[in-house]
């Protein structure tokens, strides 16, 4: 077995340093066009605008060229817009080059399914061990020839316009939008002002350097400079290839992920839009977003850490609301993943319906306070080790009990280092501490420990 390569978002790391290279890119794309483009023999190809997209795309058409399938180049296009149109191209799959919110020296590489979702962990190791074998076989007279589509992404500005009623709906709303030098750079400030809106557009002159730099989703300081500067209505900045969204109302406060779930799931209730009257977010979503979505008659289903994870849970209850904390926003009616604008198209509604101001909207309510302690070990082994022990489950179940009613405990491991992490959020500070406390401290004892960090 090949080591793990994939994450849940696909696989990332610096730009010609394994595994972004032009050599893991050319042998990723043989191996998925050998195993999983056998229908249509065809495939999509996306990216963002970071310099070393490409480099990679160039690898990625030669490697499925190779394997006898064919290849249609999307050029610049957000994440949401390829996984959401990918359906309408009659391909076996999509892959979007990208590092998300990552600085321009990185890469990613996503694998789209035929049907928009994202392939299982079972498809993505079968992937690498084909790689780490290295055995392809190719035929001489199986050869995929690559052609150009440029027309996607007035389809995806069509699909996504339709959330906003006709005419001008944003009339008189005056918006910074911060656009991360990325894939949403002339998309969005377009759309905006087509519906009406006064644009102040920063952030929207990529050059393959400076995507995510001082800018988007990451670094919002100069998309609250504006806002304030020019007495706007709300700021709202994205990542680099489109699917996160972080907002400002108009004194700069920056709006917590959850804050934003909350108003989706009420506006789409009070609309009537809401599907399974039910609302998505992840175990690390604060619990008075709970209780606040119950005060308006809908329910909060949580989901493990993670995109996919949250439209797997959309899915099985039936719902076309939800989201992650750190602004992935899932309205599953118009993108089959977290989409920015479409986010931020429903909150720009949603504000003018109100006619109110955000700063008198949100927050719409009071987060609980959350304790977060991680418990380092010299070894992902002896992590493993001290996370079944039978003491640290005691100490666990105990804290559970405890704040029942009160609070939230949640204990999970690190995906990518050696790391316990406890959680306790609670109505009650102290209280909240002294339970973290409780459990934590049963850690220090185990076998490889390192250190203890409490986490912001």
């Amino acid at each position: 077995m090949s080591a793990k390569l994939f994450g849940t978002d696909g696989v990332r790391g610096k730009a010609n340093i394994y595994p972004m290279t032009a050599e893991f890119a050319l042998k990723l794309a043989m191996a998925a066009g050998l195993t999983i483009c056998t229908k249509e023999r065809k495939v999509a190809i996306g990216r963002d605008t970071r310099l070393s997209g490409e480099m990679l795309e160039a690898a990625m058409i030669a490697g499925f060229s190779a394997a006898g399938v064919d290849v249609v180049r999307l050029g610049v296009l957000p994440t949401p817009a390829v996984t959401t149109l990918t359906p309408d191209l009659k391909v076996d799959m999509s892959v979007m080059i990208t590092a998300s919110h990552n600085p321009w020296h990185d890469n990613g590489i996503k694998l789209i399914a035929a049907d928009g979702s994202k392939f299982s962990d079972e498809v993505t190791s079968k992937l690498e061990d084909m790689i780490a074998k290295g055995e392809f076989e190719l035929s001489p007279e199986k050869i995929g020839r690559a052609t150009v589509e440029d027309t996607l992404v007035n389809k995806y500005i069509v699909q996504a316009m339709s959330v906003a009623p006709e005419g001008k709906p944003l009339k008189g709303l005056r918006v910074v939008l911060d656009c991360a030098n990325g894939v949403f750079s002339e998309i969005m400030p377009k759309v905006f002002m087509e519906l009406g809106a006064g644009v102040i557009a920063i952030g929207n002159r990529p050059d393959g350097w400076n995507i995510n730099k001082d800018c988007g989703s990451q670094h919002i300081e100069k998309m609250v400079e504006t806002v304030l500067g020019a007495h706007a209505q709300l700021g709202i900045a994205v990542d680099g290839d489109g699917d996160r969204i972080i907002i400002c109302d108009e004194k700069g406060t920056r709006l917590d992920g959850d804050q934003v779930i909350a108003f989706l799931g009420k506006y789409f209730k009070e609309k009537n839009l809401l599907k399974g009257n039910t609302v998505v977010a992840t175990i690390v979503s604060n619990p008075a977003l709970d209780r606040f979505l119950k005060s308006v008659g809908v329910e909060c289903v949580r989901s493990g850490v993670g995109e996919r994870y949250v439209i797997d849970e959309m899915k099985k209850h039936g719902s076309n609301v939800g989201g992650e904390e750190s602004g992935h926003m899932v309205l599953s009616d118009y993108a089959k993943t977290g989409d920015s604008m479409i986010a931020a198209l429903v909150v720009s509604l949603g504000l003018i319906d109100s006619g109110k101001k955000m700063s008198e909207i949100f927050p719409l309510f009071e987060p609980m306070y959350k304790k977060r302690v991680d418990t380092r070990f010299a070894s992902k082994e002896e992590m493993l080790e001290a996370f079944e022990l039978p003491e640290f489950k005691t100490a666990i179940s105990d804290g559970e009990k405890a704040i029942e009613g009160k609070g939230r405990v949640l204990v999970r491991k690190s995906g990518t280092e050696p790391k316990i992490q406890v959680w306790v959020w609670g109505d009650d500070r102290a209280f909240a501490d002294e339970v973290n406390r409780k459990i934590s401290s049963v850690l220090e004892k185990a076998k490889g420990f390192e250190s203890v960090k409490v986490m912001p």
